[in-house]
């Protein structure tokens, strides 16, 4: 899966959170999920729950309290794929 098909992938996920839908608008590996998305806490577990059904993965807290970007969510996504 390349970069750029996880990052779709993410887009869509987080979608239905976004509390600043222009932060949509320019979504790359930089978008911080609360600064610029201003997805809530409660909505971040939500969004880790909906990453690891569309990825089939599992991730631990550690990982997920490091979850701030979309960039930071790719390399998760990716490390946790190849764990497998």
């Amino acid at each position: 899966m390349t970069d750029k098909e996880i990052i779709e992938k993410l887009k869509a996920i987080v979608t239905p959170y976004v509390q600043r839908k222009e932060g949509l608008e320019d979504f790359n590996e930089k978008t911080d999920f609360i600064n610029d998305l201003k997805i809530n806490s409660a909505n971040l577990v939500d969004v880790v729950l909906d990453v690891e059904d569309e990825f089939n993965i599992e991730i631990d807290n550690d990982s997920m309290d490091g979850m701030l970007t979309v960039g930071d969510a790719k390399r998760i996504i990716e490390r946790k794929m190849a764990e497998k």
